[in-house]
């Protein structure tokens, strides 16, 4: 009885298994759809792999299907790379009998690797396309990537295998020293326009050199990457006013990742580092964003550093880190910092003049000022700030303060605020912060009105005539052109913007 129950059981699913059609598959017909019918990956430096990108296909039809061949057209060849569902193919270049259920998708993801022999010379761009089937049913989905030729400067590799290193706070790091006679590059001292520069670990500035970036240059640094000025050595940034959008004669430092996903992210390269002792720096229209810390600025020597028409932007830390440092600032520019936007410590000695210092990082603890004459660990502790003015500014942000005084009784301690908007407390009652009544330290304060900035989120900082700094600047501050060159007018306005109406 139980050998006959075995054979029933055993019919039954026999004939269960022959209704099943959810293993079964027809050929593909040429009906897939797709998430997009180009995919541009967006540009990429010749050489350097890009981030991934991702295309869906789609079986709308009631049918199991199988698709015979899922390929690069320009075959193995090809630059480009796949994965399909997590199945690497013929080296990530041709795929055979990939199936799709009814009503289900796949998930294609692509990169490339490409030189710049390999794009169209007329336009830089490689292509390719992505082929489903052939024949009567083929389909396809095109491929686009602008690549970018660059001059790529970087440690060189020492006999034993290790990297070449130089010397950052009496540690070794990934770094090399430039090279003005360079056998390949040439003159590495003088970054121009002709090509972008993409730094891999700290490109270092010999002592007595002077390293010198011309308008247009355009600067990124790859992960732990950075700029190192070492003692006695310069740095000169000659950027000027530009007339278009594009910001043709503006210098530019950013990270080496061109997709725009990584346009506004912190923390992608390290800095900028003015080391002790170096000397006679200069910088006019740079903008800087997306470092650990934008300029770290270490007890230079007795030269006083000019900062003109400056944007530095998204930096992990700190805007600028100025350590018993000399600045003397107009038209600056300091937005999304971690820590501080501007953080003065150790004493020094600064004038910044119509420069907007704005923080509106997500934190409780950040600021967009800090003003320090000490610090933890060093020898002496304390160190005198001799002067910290502010003319025609604004301090704001998204914090109720962005404005800290950090004082230590065994050092001077000079500041002074002149015609400066200003966020902060108005129900203080530390002494060191009565905006209406200390006339030795503040001067005609705006407090808490809001500067109505034209888009923070965008780091644009222009004000229009409904903003609580129009016209509230002392005319004998005023530099007579804004950040983007517009002619002040009298009294100007607070900030590094002259006021312009916004669109509707």
């Amino acid at each position: 009885m139980r050998h006959y129950f075995a054979l029933f059981i055993f019919g039954l699913l026999l004939a269960f298994s022959s209704c099943r059609t959810d293993f079964d598959t027809v050929a593909s017909s040429g009906d897939l759809k797709f998430s997009k019918d180009t995919v541009y990956l967006d540009t990429v430096f010749k050489n350097i792999g890009s981030s991934t990108y991702q295309l869906k296909v789609y079986n709308k039809t009631k049918d199991d299907i199988s698709i015979p061949t899922i390929q690069l057209k320009k075959g193995l060849s090809s630059k480009y790379r796949m994965t399909i569902d997590g199945m690497n193919g013929n080296n990530g270049k041709i795929f055979n009998n990939v199936t799709l259920l009814a009503k289900d998708s796949l998930y294609i993801f692509i990169e490339t690797t490409a030189d710049i022999t390999d794009a169209d010379p007329t336009d830089f761009l490689y292509t390719d396309e992505i082929q489903f089937d052939s024949g009567t049913n083929l389909q396809e989905v095109a491929l686009v990537t602008l690549i970018q030729d660059a001059v790529f400067l970087y440690p060189k590799q020492n006999p034993d295998g290790t990297k070449e290193k130089i010397q950052i706070d009496g540690k070794p790091v990934d770094g090399f020293y430039l090279d003005e006679n360079d056998a390949v590059n040439g003159n590495e001292l003088n970054f121009n326009k002709q090509k972008p520069y993409v730094i891999y670990g700290y490109a270092g500035v010999p002592e007595n050199k002077t390293i010198t970036f011309e308008a247009g240059a355009r600067v990124h640094f790859h992960a732990n990457s950075g700029l190192f000025v070492a003692n006695k050595a310069s740095l000169q940034i000659n950027g000027t006013t530009s007339t278009t959008a594009k910001l043709e004669n503006e210098v530019i430092f950013e990270g080496d990742r061109l997709e725009p996903e990584y346009s506004d992210i912190p923390g992608q390269w390290k800095s900028v580092i003015l080391a002790n002792g170096s000397t006679n720096h200069s910088i006019n229209h740079l903008t800087l964003k997306n470092g650990f810390i934008g300029l770290d600025i270490r007890n230079q020597d007795a030269t006083t550093i000019q900062i003109k028409n400056t944007q530095i932007y998204n930096c992990a830390e700190y805007g600028i880190l100025a350590q018993n440092a000399r600045i003397n600032a107009e038209n600056l520019v300091i937005n999304y910092a971690g820590l501080a936007s501007l953080s003065c410590v150790y004493g020094g000695n600064y004038t910044f003049t119509h420069s907007t210092f704005y923080n509106n990082w997500q934190s409780s603890s950040h600021l967009a000022v800090n003003l320090s004459n000490s610090l933890a660990g060093a020898t002496p502790e304390t160190n005198p700030l001799t002067q910290a003015t502010f003319n025609n500014c604004i301090i704001y942000g998204s914090n109720t303060n962005e404005f800290n005084l950090s004082k230590n009784a065994n050092a001077a301690f000079v500041f002074q605020l002149n015609n400066c908007l200003l966020k902060f407390s108005s129900s203080s009652t530390n002494p060191d912060y009565q905006f209406k009544t200390d006339i030795e330290h503040y001067n005609q304060i705006i407090l808490n009105e809001n500067p109505k900035f034209y888009n923070v989120n965008q780091n644009k900082f222009n004000i229009d005539n409904t903003s609580a700094a129009f016209a509230k600047g002392n005319p004998a501050y005023t530099i007579p052109l804004d950040i983007i060159g517009t002619t002040r007018t009298s009294p100007p306005d607070l900030g590094a913007y002259q006021s312009v109406v916004f669109p509707k």
